[in-house]
C-alpha cells in the first residue's frame, strides 16, 4: 500500500520552504560533501593518530600489489584494516583468518565509500594461545603438502666426514656441539653463522640450509655429509623463526640429511617435523651425528675376532673333512704296486729289445766286414788313382801356359787381362808378355817404354802322387 505525499504546506510555514534562503542569525553555512568528508577525516585522524586494537582476523588477503587487507572483529563489532606493501613484507608470520592479533596504527577514513579503516604499521599475534593456533594452522597446511611425510626422511650417515652447523656463532649451542663431537669422534665442522631469533632470522636460517645444499664435493668449501640446525631453549615467540614456512621448506628440500635441535626436550617447532631426525637438545644432536670412537673401535675389534674365529672354524672343519676322506683312500703302497710292476715289465722288455738289436747290428757288421778283403780294396785304389792321373794329364794338356815352353807367349794388358787382337794391343799402350821362364813389359807403337820388370818364374808342372802297393793300405 503506497502512502501519498502530504499536501504542500502553506506559504506561512517557514519550515516548508522550497528554496534554501539565508536567514538572519544563521551561522552554519552549507558544506560540500568533500568538505565534510575532509573535516571528518581530520577529526578522526587527530583523535586516533596512534591506536592498538586487539581482534580476530577475518577476510585476510594479500593483493597482487603486495598490500594486505583484512578486518578485525570481536563478538560485537568489526573494523576494516589495511597494511601497505612495505610493512606487510616485514611480517614475522603469515596472517590467516581466525588468528587473534594486536594491530598498531592510525585510524583514518575512506571518503570514496564513507568508511573508516585502520592503517596498520605492525601486526603481532596476541599471546601464546593465538600463536599456537597459528602454529597448528601452518602445521596442518604444510603437512597436507607432504612436507612431513616419513617417506621423505633420509638416513643419517654412519660416520660423516664433514658436519655443517646452522646456528649462532656466539651462543653456548655451538660450544656444546663442538665439545660433544670432540669427546665422541673428532670431526671436521663448518659453522654457518645466522640469527636465531628476531627480524631476518628466518631468512638467514633458510639461506644457510640452502647454501650448504648448494655446495659441491670438490669445491673450495666441501659439501657436508650432515647438517645440524640448532638453537637453545626459549619461549614459543623466541623459537618462532624455526616455524616460519621459508625455514620449513628449506629443511624439507635439503638433499643433505638434517638434524633439527631447536630448544629443549619439551620444545617443538615445525623444523623438527621437516628434518630427517629431531634431537631434544643440541648436545643430543652431536651424539646422533657421530658414534663414540672407543665403542666403534671395540665393535671393530669384536667383528675382527668373530671373522678370525669363523675362518679358524672353517679351516678346522675342512681339516676334519679332509682327514675323514683320507681314511677312505687306499694306501700309498697299494696305489704304487701296479705301477711299479708295470715299470719292471717295461724295463725287462726294453733290455731284451736292446740286446736283440745289438745282436742284429753285430751280425750285419760281421757280414759286411767279411766283404772288405784287401785284394778288392787294392784294385779299387789302383782304379781310382789311374783315373785321377788321366784327369791330371788332360788338365795339363789344356793349360794354355803349357805352350809357352814351345816358343809361344801370352799377351796381357797392364790390368792383367789377356789381349787377343792387335787393335786391343794398340789401345792397351803397355803390354806384358809372359814366356815360359818369366814375363816382360813392352810398349805398343807410339807409347813410352815401360820400366824394366823382373822376370816371373814359370808355373811348375804338377807332381804326380806316389804309387802305393797293397801293403800300404793297412
Amino acid at each position: 500500500m503506497s502512502v501519498p505525499f502530504p499536501d504542500p504546506a502553506s506559504e506561512t510555514d517557514p519550515a516548508a520552504r522550497l528554496l534554501a534562503e539565508a536567514t538572519s542569525g544563521d551561522n552554519v553555512p552549507p558544506l560540500s560533501v568533500s568538505q565534510l568528508s575532509a573535516a571528518i577525516k581530520r577529526t578522526v585522524e587527530d583523535g586516533f593518530a596512534r591506536v592498538r586494537v586487539r581482534g580476530e582476523l577475518s577476510g585476510a588477503k594479500r593483493a597482487a600489489s603486495g598490500h594486505f587487507y583484512a578486518a578485525l572483529k570481536d563478538d560485537n563489532a568489526l573494523i576494516d584494516m589495511v597494511m601497505w606493501k612495505g610493512q606487510a613484507a616485514r611480517l614475522a608470520f603469515r596472517p590467516e583468518d581466525g588468528i587473534e592479533v594486536i594491530a598498531t596504527g592510525k585510524l583514518t577514513t575512506y571518503p570514496g565509500r564513507s568508511k573508516y579503516q585502520l592503517v596498520v604499521d605492525t601486526l603481532e599475534v596476541a599471546g601464546e594461545g593465538a600463536l599456537m593456533l597459528l602454529f597448528e594452522k601452518l602445521k596442518a597446511r604444510l603437512g597436507a603438502e607432504g612436507l612431513f611425510n616419513q617417506e621423505r626422511k633420509q638416513d643419517l650417515p654412519r660416520l660423516p666426514r664433514i658436519i655443517g652447523v646452522v646456528t649462532s656463532p656466539t651462543g653456548a649451542v655451538i660450544r656444546d656441539i663442538l665439545h660433544r663431537l670432540a669427546d665422541r669422534f673428532p670431526t671436521h665442522v663448518i659453522v654457518w653463522p645466522v640469527l636465531v631469533q628476531g627480524d631476518g632470522a628466518a631468512a638467514q636460517i633458510a639461506n644457510a640450509v640452502r647454501g650448504f645444499d648448494a655446495l659441491t664435493p670438490d669445491g673450495p668449501v666441501p659439501r657436508p655429509d650432515l647438517v645440524i640446525v640448532a638453537r637453545g631453549g626459549g619461549s614459543i615467540e623466541d623459537l618462532w623463526a624455526f616455524n616460519e614456512e621459508i625455514v620449513v621448506r628449506a629443511i624439507a628440500d635439503c638433499g643433505i640429511p638434517t638434524i633439527s635441535a631447536v630448544g629443549h626436550e619439551t620444545d617443538t617447532t615445525l623444523a623438527d617435523y621437516a628434518a630427517d631426525r629431531r634431537a631434544p637438545t643440541p648436545t643430543a644432536a652431536a651424539e646422533m651425528a657421530v658414534p663414540v670412537r672407543a665403542e666403534l673401535q671395540e665393535l671393530l675389534a669384536t667383528w675382527n675376532g668373530r671373522m678370525i674365529g669363523a675362518a679358524n672354524r672353517h679351516q678346522a672343519l675342512a681339516n676334519e673333512r679332509l682327514t675323514a676322506l683320507a681314511r677312505h683312500l687306499p694306501r700309498r703302497e697299494a696305489l704304487y704296486a701296479p705301477q711299479r710292476q708295470r715299470l719292471d715289465e717295461a724295463g725287462d722288455r726294453l733290455d731284451r729289445s736292446q740286446r736283440q738289436r745289438l745282436t742284429m747290428v753285430a751280425d750285419r757288421l760281421a757280414t759286411r766286414g767279411a766283404a772288405l778283403r784287401p785284394a778288392l780294396l787294392a784294385r779299387r785304389w789302383d782304379r781310382d788313382r789311374a783315373r785321377l792321373e788321366g784327369l791330371g794329364r788332360l788338365l795339363d794338356s789344356l793349360d794354355p801356359r803349357a805352350l809357352l815352353s814351345r816358343g809361344y807367349a801370352m799377351v796381357r794388358d797392364a790390368g792383367g787381362a789377356i789381349v787377343t787382337t792387335a787393335a786391343r794391343a794398340q789401345d792397351a799402350g803397355h803390354l806384358r808378355l809372359q814366356f815360359a821362364d818369366g814375363e816382360i813389359l813392352v810398349a805398343s807403337a807410339g807409347s813410352d817404354p815401360p820400366p824394366p820388370a823382373a822376370p816371373r818364374p814359370a808355373r811348375r808342372p804338377p807332381v804326380p802322387p806316389p804309387k802305393r802297393g797293397q801293403g800300404e793300405l793297412f
